[in-house]
């Protein structure tokens, strides 16, 4: 991996903080692998919020903003790692680095080598990282949910952007607008082993790879992490893996696979009962809302509480 991204052998990682809050800093110990950039065990932060000096820091950087993918890789290398590589289990700007690998590897920029080799194919015509004028009218306007005011507002912070132009870093994480048919398409590709109405975007063993846990076990062994053994739930190339249901406390089978976006996209495959479910809301901070914050798992609920007769 380091062939493509030599600069990563360069980082800096935070193992404490001074007294006047400053960081405590020490080299990184050796370059993250392409396995612990998959699985977000890299060590990176991201900038979601500005609990924590880190994330603070990664969200000032505003690298998703950054007029092109070698200037955003550069802030995001003059930043502080959270913990060394292999360590914790992070969300992280791990994602968005995948992209600046795609790009190097494929000479393309990631929207269109994005285009070329999965939307176009599989004809999803309304995704992308912005929405031309002539498709203004049906983009949904984005809210924020406020706790203090218990209301809808307008939405501010690392992850809004402006859609009306393409950005000058298309991001592997974050800034990708669709609709709830393309994205069935994607998804309905997955659950078909990597295939769809005759065009073939991975292959079978491809897709059984990524749906399954990565994550290495000493990081899975330690009862804190998000994704410990006793969660029943492992992580693969991108995507929460469920590995043991009862243990999970869900109703999906094993082997199915989730992730959601910060604006309420969530969705889940579950190639055991052949099923696909996609959610759509376009509320950032939902989890604050009462009404709002058990969504993806009062759907799963309902979703397997009506499945009476199983594809497969």
């Amino acid at each position: 991996m380091t062939r493509f991204l030599p600069e990563l052998k360069s980082l800096r990682v935070c193992k404490g903080f001074n007294g006047d809050g400053s960081m405590q800093m020490e080299d990184v110990s050796r370059a993250p692998t392409m396995r612990e950039l998959l699985t977000h065990s890299a060590g990176f932060g991201y900038g979601l919020s500005d609990d924590n000096p880190i994330d603070k820091a990664y969200s000032q950087s505003s690298f998703l903003h950054a007029p092109n993918s070698t200037e955003a890789l550069d802030r995001i290398l003059k930043l502080p790692l959270a913990s060394q590589p292999g360590v914790h289990w992070r969300y992280s700007a791990a994602v968005d680095i995948q992209g600046y690998i795609i790009e190097r590897i494929s000479g393309l920029s990631l929207g269109d080598f994005m285009e070329r080799r999965i939307f176009g194919p599989l004809q999803m015509r309304d995704t992308g990282f912005y929405v031309p004028a002539s498709k203004q009218d049906r983009f949904v306007v984005l809210k924020a949910y406020d706790a203090a005011s218990k209301s809808l507002v307008a939405p501010s912070g690392t992850l809004v952007f402006d859609y009306s132009r393409p950005p000058g870093t298309a991001s592997g994480g974050a800034g990708l607008v669709s609709t709830a048919s393309d994205y069935l398409r994607f998804a309905q590709m997955l659950l078909n082993g990597g295939e769809l109405d005759g065009v073939r975007i991975l292959a079978p063993a491809t897709v059984r790879l990524l749906a399954s846990n990565h994550l290495a076990d000493d990081i899975r062994a330690k009862a804190q992490e998000s994704f410990s053994e006793h969660t029943g739930m492992g992580f693969g190339v991108d995507v929460a893996v469920v590995l043991d249901s009862a243990k999970a406390g869900t109703l999906r089978a094993e082997g199915s696979y989730d992730w959601g976006g910060a604006a309420g996209t969530w969705f889940w495959i579950d190639p055991r009962n052949d099923l696909i479910f996609i959610g759509m809301i376009q509320v950032m901070d939902r989890w604050k809302d009462p009404q709002l914050q058990s969504i993806d798992t009062d759907t799963t609920a309902l979703v397997y509480g009506a499945l009476v007769s199983p594809a497969k």
